[in-house]
Formats: C-alpha cells, structure tokens, sequence
C-alpha cells in the first residue's frame, strides 16, 4: 500500500474501516455516503466475476467490494475527470491497480467502451432527483452526482442491460419513490427485479433508500427482505448497521 499520494486542495484521507483499505475525500465534489456502503454491502460477486460499478464517484464501492469478495476485477466509471482522478488515486493509494480500473467516461457510450455482455455484476448508485427538484447550480459538480443532468434512469438501466451477461447481476441504491419506474424500465430492458430491501432512517419513519437486485433475462420472482433500520436513537447506529460497517 502506499503512501506518498500527493493530496491537492480540500482533499482528505478517510479510513475505510475494513482491511486497512483507505480513500481520499473531497468535499468540494461529492464524498461517499451511507448509500454507497449500504450498495457494496447488498451486492455480491463470484470468484472470477468481471464487476462494473457505474458512477462511481470517488470509486468507494468497487473499494469496498475488493476488500468483500474474489471477483477477478473491478472497473468504475465516472463522467467528471476530478471524481475519476480521486477514484484512481485512491486506487493506487491501496495498492489496487491489478484489480480496480478507473474510467473517465460518459456512462450512455458505456457499451461501445466495454463492449456489450461483458460484466457478470453490474453496481449503480445514481443520481436520485429529476433535473426538476430544487437544482441550483446546473455546473456544480454536486449538482451533477445528485440530478439526473447528464443521464437519466431510463439511460442507466438501458446501458446496464447491454453491459451484463445474460443471466448477470445487476444491484442498484435509489429512492423509493421511484420504485414504479425503476421496476418498469427494469422490465422494460429485460433485467428483472429479484430481490429488494428498504432502507429507514428510524424503526418509526418511512423508507428513504431502496436496495435492489435484478437479474438479466431472470425469472419472475421478486424477494422482498426485511426492512434495514440506521439508527436505534439519534446518531447511534443500530447494530446491523456497524455490522454492515464492519463487513462492507
């Protein structure tokens, strides 16, 4: 692992909590959240798999998920250059250059980049709100991880479709608000959704993130999982959850 990455202005270097595995941070783009630790926890991979994380941001979940299973490789791509510099620095920041790849690239040319069929796990966090919901700075780097500005749902799951293998695994986080689109372009694109699992921010409030699994041309068949609490009082983590940080 090494330690001599020259971090520029703003950026910082966040333990990872798992295998000693770090990751720099700035806060003048967008750094990691809960949904990403929560999708690398949900998604799973086989010994020899190829993975794909789409949006990768600063590349914390093909990170994440190196440390968690024996996929063979790791490539996440990201469409803002600063992001993708972040994500590859860290990548080497843990010695993972044989096994992560960053991309800088746009996620609707994904296919003619990969080549179509090529993943057998597909992961995506992408951004949660239409370009309609309360957008400021249209240039903003935030602005850009959080609104669908540069790609839609319907671009995300379409080129997630193309990328897998038949019968490839595709796992995404979103809001649950828009789990009738998101099942309707799944099936739309012939990924169908297998499993779900909703995520409460108190045992007492309503669901504000959704984690869902689906399978490329996959049987009916969907699993609901039981719900996932963050928090058992205000700002302690209920058990699953440090568990899950332990584990991601």
């Amino acid at each position: 692992m090494k330690t001599d990455i020259i971090l520029n202005e703003n950026e910082r270097i966040d333990d990872l909590q798992i295998r000693g595995l770090r990751i720099i941070q700035n806060p003048d783009l967008f750094c990691f959240g809960i949904d990403a630790v929560l999708l690398s926890y949900y998604a799973r991979a086989k010994e020899g798999d190829r993975v794909i994380d789409l949006c990768t941001g600063n590349g914390a979940i093909p990170i994440l998920m190196s440390a968690k299973t024996d996929a063979e490789s790791f490539t996440g791509l990201e469409i803002q250059e600063g992001s993708a510099d972040l994500a590859r620095r860290s990548v080497i920041l843990n010695g993972l250059e044989d096994r992560i790849n960053i991309v800088c690239g746009d996620l609707k040319n994904a296919v003619e980049l990969f080549g179509g069929s090529s993943f057998e796990v597909l992961t995506v966090n992408p951004p949660y709100m239409t370009e309609h919901h309360g957008l400021v700075n249209p240039d903003a780097p935030k602005a850009i991880a959080r609104h669908e500005l540069l790609c839609s749902l319907e671009d995300v799951i379409s080129v997630s479709a193309g990328l897998l293998k038949p019968q490839g695994l595709f796992f995404m986080v979103h809001r649950p608000h828009r789990l009738v689109d998101i099942f309707s372009l799944m099936r739309k694109y012939g990924i169908e959704p297998k499993r779900m699992r909703m995520v409460h921010p108190y045992a007492d409030k309503e669901p504000n993130m959704v984690l869902i699994e689906g399978s490329r041309g996959g049987r009916s068949n969907l699993i609901t999982d039981p719900p996932l609490f963050v928090y058992k009082d205000k700002n302690v983590y209920t058990d699953e959850i440090y568990e899950i940080y332990s584990n991601a």
